[in-house]
């Protein structure tokens, strides 16, 4: 009930019967008193409701604002990250958190796998999102995050949309390489680069549309026993719990790449040709190349390159997720890792 419907049902209860009183006191004495004592009532009530109004007030969303982060971040030891990340599932309480939800937790794995090998590392428990990346030798290739809900049929819907729009991503790169009409040193330099960029997305477009092995990480929910269950698993490098994660729309993961081994580095790109550009925007006019580029940081992983969210599957129970805020993005310590084909389901 709202304020203004409480203050109008006691004004409709407590003033009849003052007025009926008023009128039948015919001294002074009697009207002073039953106005003093109307007063007061009057007074009262409003303080009462005033006070029921403020504490029956919405509390506004304390957490706006606030970013929590899982995982590594540029600089920081990789074997230091997956102590700490295993003696924090080893301290998990078992009655964390209250909700009986179970906890949130970034599990790491040790390989780049394909969707049918999740189900034995993933298929027991409550998965929102795998992280994905195509480990073409020496290049800065894309990070994608899939909504998956279903594993592993949501992760492999999510990679066909990624390879189709790998397919547009080179196609404008070819375009562009064919508008560059020029002859000198530049212009062979720009057409070389966006002629690479094209080679690039077409390998990944290849690589998502038969489902590679790609997943390196993924964010799940489980109560703490199953957590511990999970991190002892083939294939699982580690289960870094997080019980303060309540919003996955607040929170930026940012899993280890498995050929990170020792400390988290900014981008490399040593394949051959020019190193990859971003994709200019439409209606751009192709200019001189720049000299290669410094780390951008950009996405929400400690990956090479920016990190594009799929969007989710129609499911009523999906969690929300939202882009979060900027994190430093990082590449791989070793750059021979190549494309590894799907293994056996």
């Amino acid at each position: 009930m709202r304020a203004g419907d409480l203050l109008r049902q006691l004004d409709q209860r407590l003033l009849p019967p003052l007025t009926r009183a008023v009128a039948r006191l015919g001294d002074r004495s009697g009207r002073s008193g039953v106005l003093t004592w109307a007063a007061v009532l009057s007074a009262a009530a409003v303080l009462g409701t005033a006070v029921w109004a403020a504490d029956d007030a919405p509390v506004g969303d304390r957490t706006v604002g606030e970013v929590t982060r899982v995982g590594v971040a540029d600089g920081d030891s990789v074997p230091g990250y997956l102590r700490s990340a295993a003696a924090d599932l080893a301290a998990l309480s078992p009655t964390a958190p209250a909700t009986g939800d179970g906890t949130y937790a970034l599990v790491v794995l040790d390989a780049y796998l394909p969707p049918q090998r999740l189900t034995a590392v993933l298929g027991d428990v409550s998965v929102s999102t795998v992280f994905g990346r195509v480990p073409l030798p020496g290049r800065q290739t894309e990070i994608v995050r899939i909504p998956a809900l279903r594993v592993p049929d949501d992760v492999v819907a999510g990679m066909a949309q990624v390879a189709a729009r790998k397919d547009g991503e080179a196609a404008d790169y070819r375009a562009r390489a064919a508008g560059v009409r020029g002859d000198g040193a530049a212009d062979r330099e720009l057409r070389e680069r966006y002629a690479t960029d094209a080679d690039v997305a077409s390998a990944e477009a290849a690589a998502y549309r038969t489902g590679c092995a790609c997943v390196y990480a993924a964010v799940v929910r489980a109560a703490p026993e199953v957590l511990r269950g999970v991190a002892s698993r083939p294939d699982v490098r580690a289960v870094d719990p997080a019980p303060e994660v309540y919003r996955l729309d607040r929170t930026v993961f940012n899993p280890p790449l498995p050929e990170q081994h020792d400390v988290v580095r900014p981008p490399a790109d040593t394949g051959p040709g020019p190193e990859p550009t971003p994709l200019p925007s439409a209606g751009s006019t192709p200019s001189t190349p720049s000299t290669p580029r410094p780390p951008v940081p950009m996405g929400e992983s400690s990956e090479p390159a920016p990190l594009v969210t799929i969007p989710s599957p129609e499911s009523p129970s999906a969690e929300p997720t939202e882009a979060a805020p900027p994190s430093v993005t990082t590449s791989p310590d070793a750059t021979g890792a190549g494309l590894l084909p799907p293994s056996p389901s």
